[in-house]
């Protein structure tokens, strides 16, 4: 075995290095809160701003539309012009926009204020992440970094509902977006002292028309995901999937002939960097379909409030904090793969569990449910985006970092749609509403639980607890089916890990492999 080891072991981190995780730990909490204390605030800045119909929805998405869109290209300027420069840029952005959106005087300048700070978003998450693989060499430090990494992207997650319901309770609106401002500040103080500098030095120029291509070909993508995930099957939606996948096409076969893409296809060489954005992607569809249908469960069937549910979630959220912790220190002892599969199986199990959750007396079924499937999906959310940074030569670590990032928020996106889809089509298959509510009513009531809970208003007390319960027990068994499928989707994915990903180790970078065959897929050395 001596004989294959490297020349020389990779320097080990130091004391600057974990100050310097903690400060980019900070971004990654912050844009976790960010996607989830928005949906709090929606009632209380509507009386404010009075948005339209329409302008509620941009308020709600443009954010996430244009930080998907922005992904690929900030991963490879990061590369580029210096991944601690274009993070400190994104930081001085995001603290901007944050106090412009958190002042904002009518929903068009919402809606401005919040693209701006998705693009600036955008610039953030790939840069942090690189940053990481540059300044951990070693890999079993390079692994509990990243693990630490992805745990506080889930705990701003579980945090979010809190945090914004105490802001909410005692502040304007407005205050939910201010949250970024200090941490931003913190950010630009304590970065130049600890962070490295990156770039490659031939990177060569940004192709402008590669970055038109891509936005053109994510952009619809996600927009019409979303769409179909709200409004359901329609042609609108179904067109700007199929044009947004033609042009990424267009930009893929544009990539092959650059001496310098935008993004390098050559990653997907490398058999873990493929597998592993494979497992995420689909990880992140069952976990985007249901955590949308939980949170739906906990306020419209169990009658929660947002701030409540917030804090049922929390227990999810320290599982997958304890197993993304958990799982470097498991393949020093075990393979990767069977760490990954075995904690995609756990997940399988936990959304079978949730499966039988019932409408009366089903929250701590339900609760234990989702415990165990982040508890399960904890290691791959760790080492699934340890392999796929890793995998990458450090040169293009910022456009790895963004592929990672983008194929999370494109499962999202596709979960929402697709199981969202699904749900919903059961709940108005199940739905029975009862005699004696008005046609109007019946209609909204059909339409979704939201309605029901609307119309229950305006009825006497007796038919609308009749109301309530029909819609409770047909919203659960949109649960229960989403659930299932969630189960069988993981379970092959699990299939998929163990397999394809048996001899993946500790990461090594791919010109330390032994040869380009079995780069990205390093079998670990004996310790």
């Amino acid at each position: 075995m001596s004989s294959n080891a490297p020349a020389a072991a990779p320097a080990r981190a130091g004391a600057r290095e974990w100050m310097g995780l903690a400060v980019l730990a900070l971004p990654t909490l912050l844009l976790a809160l960010d996607q989830s204390v928005l949906f709090l605030a929606l009632p209380h800045l509507t009386e404010d701003l009075r948005p339209t119909g329409t302008q509620m929805l941009w308020i709600m998405d443009v954010y996430g539309f244009m930080m998907a869109g922005f992904l690929v290209t900030m991963g490879t300027l990061g590369d580029r012009i210096g991944r601690r420069k274009l993070l400190l840029i994104g930081a001085v952005l995001v603290g901007a926009a944050s106090v412009t959106a958190a002042f904002s005087t009518s929903a068009e300048m919402l809606i401005t204020t919040r693209a701006l700070l998705g693009i600036a978003a955008a610039s953030l998450m790939p840069s942090t992440l690189a940053l990481i693989s540059n300044m951990f060499q070693e890999p079993h430090q390079r692994g509990r970094a990243i693990a630490v990494w992805a745990s506080c992207f889930m705990a701003g997650t579980a945090l979010g509902p809190v945090i914004g319901g105490v802001l909410l309770e005692f502040f304007w609106w407005g205050s939910v977006f201010l949250l970024g401002v200090p941490i931003m500040v913190v950010l630009l103080i304590a970065a130049p002292f600890v962070l490295p500098e990156y770039r490659d030095p031939d990177g060569g120029r940004l192709d402008l028309f590669s970055v038109v291509l891509s936005l053109a070909a994510i952009l619809p993508v996600v927009y019409g995901l979303k769409v179909l995930a709200r409004d359901g099957w329609q042609l609108l939606p179904l067109a700007a999937i199929a044009a947004g996948t033609a042009v990424g096409a267009v930009f893929v076969r544009r990539q092959r002939k650059l001496a310098h893409p935008l993004l390098d296809l050559r990653l997907f060489r490398y058999g873990a960097f493929t597998a592993s954005l494979l497992i995420l992607m689909i990880t992140m569809v069952t976990t985007g379909g249901s955590y949308l249908f939980i949170t739906g469960f906990l306020q419209m069937v169990a009658g929660l409030s947002p701030m409540q549910a917030g804090l049922w979630m929390v227990p999810s959220a320290l599982a997958s904090i304890a197993a993304a912790m958990a799982a470097p220190i498991l393949v020093k002892r075990l393979p990767m793969g069977v760490v990954i599969g075995a904690g995609l199986g756990l997940t399988a199990a936990g959304y079978l569990l949730i499966a039988f959750v019932d409408a009366v007396g089903g929250l701590p079924l339900l609760v234990t449910g989702f415990v165990i499937v982040f508890l399960g999906t904890g290691p791959i959310g760790a080492l699934g985006t340890n392999l796929v940074v890793s995998s990458a030569p450090p040169e293009r670590g910022g456009s790895a970092a963004s592929l990672s990032e983008t194929s999370g928020e494109l499962g999202v996106s596709l979960g929402v749609a697709a199981l969202g889809s699904l749900g919903t089509a059961l709940y108005r298959g199940e739905i029975a509403v009862p005699d004696g509510v008005p046609a109007p009513a019946a209609d909204a009531v059909r339409g979704g639980a939201e309605g029901a809970i609307v119309v229950v208003q305006g009825l006497p007390p007796a038919l609308g607890d009749q109301v309530l319960t029909a819609a409770r027990e047909a919203y659960t068994t949109g649960l229960n089916t989403v659930a299932v499928v969630a189960a069988v989707l993981v379970a092959g994915t699990a299939v998929l890990a163990i397999t394809v990903l048996r001899k993946a180790g500790p990461v090594e970078r791919p010109e330390e492999a032994p040869d380009e065959a079995t780069a990205g897929v390093v079998v670990a050395s004996s310790a």
